[in-house]
């Protein structure tokens, strides 16, 4: 007894090959019309004889219907004019016109769709005129319901075509929305993961710079006066150790950015604004750079991503200032809540940085900050000016639009 995947594995075999399907009831045509033209002892001889190659051709319709279905729409109208003019009868073989109707609609060019409609339209009456009733009870009207009769068979067969070719563009069209919206969706996946990453390098460059580098400072500085003043060495060490602690703080941050989604429980400070720069700069005039700090405007609450840019940027320009300055650099921090923007000016009277470093970048991550620092204003709409001071030193200027918080 056959199983339901024996049946399956027929369907498959006959989806893969339709042209077999299509064969078999070529065949099945061909033993009608045989039967026709054995049993139609009303024909006469000369007749049923021009049926035979008549009946084949359109058993070749109905087996390459899908293969070529506009040749077989032109076999098929051939064989119907020749059908009209050699005065065959209908017959059997007929049924191939009602066929490639059907398969031009459903799946030939537009052209053909579109001549066989026509023709099939065009049929029915060619039909009653060449072979008319000959029945004692037949009517002109009966004649005519004939003909519509035949007239709706023919069109119906090119509506379902047409109807299965507009379902299938129809599906067709929803799995290529359906891809074009994966392909968005993994693009913009993308995207947004390479933004995270460009974040999370931008905060771990300005917290591993920053702080490693007051701990340089701090640990030379611990060195050179380790003999000659323990106290001041015993104080840099505790600042060395300072530092180190809220570089691993921040460090914690930045991995539970990572963690997203991990209940596990961390220590994780939040992110620095402009309330925390007058601890930043305590921290480095620790370190042995002296700053001056000047805040213009009425200081009010900002967006989180304001406040956090306007850290950072004072953050890398010190720290620059530490790296590039020279021997004796002084600096200067101002900041300016306007109406629309807060302003941040940062000013030293050292060496100043080479071109390259700020217009490009060097290598080896040299000049790296100011590029984070381009990128970060411009997340936020704001604009950056870095470049030599005149007279000496170095100049950043930036400017934040401001979205005041409730």
């Amino acid at each position: 007894m056959p199983t339901l995947g024996d049946v399956q594995r027929v369907y498959d075999f006959f989806r893969r090959h339709p042209t077999w399907v299509d064969s078999f009831w070529a065949v099945v045509l061909l033993g009608l019309c045989a039967v026709w033209v054995i049993a139609n002892t009303s024909a006469s001889q000369a007749a049923r004889g021009l049926a035979v190659p008549l009946c084949l051709a359109q058993a070749a319709v109905v087996a390459m219907r899908r293969r070529a279905p506009e040749r077989m729409l032109l076999v098929a109208i051939g064989t119907g004019l020749l059908q009209l003019v050699l005065d065959v009868e209908p017959n059997p073989g007929d049924i191939a016109f009602l066929v490639i109707i059907y398969a031009c609609a459903s799946n030939g060019r537009r052209w053909s769709s579109r001549l066989a409609l026509t023709g099939g339209l065009a049929a029915a009456p060619l039909s009653t005129l060449r072979w008319p009733p000959r029945g004692e009870t037949d009517t002109i009207w009966t004649t005519l319901l004939q003909t519509f009769f035949l007239a709706v068979i023919f069109a119906l067969s090119w509506v379902i075509g047409d109807r299965l070719r507009t379902r299938r563009a129809y599906y067709a069209e929803l799995e290529e929305r359906a891809a074009r919206l994966h392909r968005e969706r993994e693009a913009q996946s993308k995207a947004a993961v390479a933004a995270e990453r460009a974040r999370i390098a931008r905060e771990l460059h300005d917290v591993v710079a920053h702080n490693v580098s007051v701990m340089v400072v701090q640990a030379d500085g611990a060195a050179y006066v380790l003999d000659a003043a323990p106290e001041q060495a015993k104080q840099a060490l505790a600042t060395i150790s300072s530092t180190g602690r809220q570089a691993l703080a921040e460090m914690r941050r930045l991995l539970g950015l990572l963690r997203a989604g991990d209940d596990a429980g961390g220590e994780y400070v939040p992110q620095p604004g402009v309330d925390q720069l007058t601890d930043l700069i305590e921290q480095v005039r620790g370190a042995g750079l002296p700053v001056r700090f000047e805040v213009a405007g009425h200081a009010r609450p900002l967006s989180s991503g304001v406040e956090l840019t306007a850290y950072r940027i004072v953050q890398e320009a010190l720290t620059n200032v530490r790296k590039h300055g020279g021997d004796g650099v002084s600096a200067s921090v101002q900041l300016g809540f306007g109406d629309a923007a807060l302003d941040l000016l940062i000013e030293d009277n050292g060496r100043g940085a080479r071109h390259e470093l700020y217009e490009q970048g060097g290598r080896d991550g040299l000049g790296q900050g100011l590029i984070g620092m381009r990128e970060r204003i411009g997340m936020v709409g704001g604009t950056l000016d870095a470049g030599p001071r005149p007279g000496g030193g170095f100049r950043i200027s930036a400017m934040l639009p401001l979205k005041a918080t409730r």
